[in-house]
């Protein structure tokens, strides 16, 4: 894919570290020819998170806490100075109370709701917002991370399948809001993987066996693969792809139960 993104340069927001699945977009992206400014949360994020972005070359990164208006504003106020214009953005933003992602889905406090639904759905919609008059004359490609408990119950999801729920229709209802605008708006949904937010659901691990073991391609979704979606997502080869919930899940999403020899 080397030069599907030359000319092109966005904002990849939410790597936590080098297994991130943010990390593996940035990575493709970075190998496609695309210059990229990153966001981070917070001094502890920024530093896990500046060798990663020299690692690409990109010396430009931003604090930007999405609960946040102002933080948001002076962000992409930030962004607008350093470049007029950009091409694509990648969300890949997350997060419930720890506590309430094993257990009884009927446990969810009102608080947790709130909160998971702020950072993980209606962040999409605030950041799309600041976006959109960076792209505006010339298009762009905004991209976000869901799973398929959004629409199936996965033990331990919990609330988080909810709040993906509402990702994914934000997605759709952003993608015919701004596509008059040349403005593409699309989800990518990969199988469970080794990252630092799968690891706080209960069962983690079991989650990862079992997908693992029943998936047609009998594997799970890898960095590279998600990575690769997001390139072809954000070039000129996805120019008429918008609204869609791109599975990369080495076809787990297709199954009705388990392969026979795990029944």
């Amino acid at each position: 894919m080397t030069g599907q993104l030359a000319g092109k340069r966005g904002l990849i927001m939410g790597v936590a570290n080098d297994r991130s699945i943010a990390w593996g977009i940035a990575k493709a992206m970075a190998a496609a020819g695309a210059e990229l400014a990153f966001s981070y949360q917070g001094e502890a994020f920024g530093k896990r998170l500046e060798p990663l972005a020299q690692s690409v070359g990109s010396d430009f990164m931003v604090d930007m806490d999405v609960t946040d208006d102002a933080a948001l504003d002076a962000g992409f106020a930030a962004l607008a100075d350093r470049w007029p214009t950009i091409d694509f953005l990648v969300h890949a933003i997350a997060f419930s109370d720890k506590s309430e992602l094993t257990g009884r889905f009927i446990n969810t406090s009102r608080a947790n709701f709130k909160h998971s639904m702020d950072i993980s759905a209606y962040s999409f919609i605030e950041v799309a917002r600041r976006a959109y008059p960076l792209m505006k004359e010339g298009g762009g490609t905004l991209l976000t991370l869901t799973y398929q408990g959004s629409n199936k119950v996965v033990p331990n999801y919990n609330v988080m399948g909810v709040a993906k729920a509402a990702l994914e229709s934000c997605t759709r209802y952003l993608a015919n809001d701004l596509g008059p605008d040349g403005i593409r708006v699309n989800a990518i949904s990969p199988g469970p993987m080794k990252t630092l937010a799968g690891a706080a659901i209960g069962g983690a691990r079991k989650t990862y066996k079992h997908t693992d073991m029943n998936a047609p391609l009998r594997a799970n979704a890898t960095l590279e693969a998600v990575g690769g979606t997001a390139v072809y997502l954000a070039s000129d080869a996805g120019a008429c792809t918008t609204g869609e919930i791109i599975h990369v899940d080495g076809g787990f999403h297709v199954l009705g139960m388990p392969q026979a020899e795990n029944l």
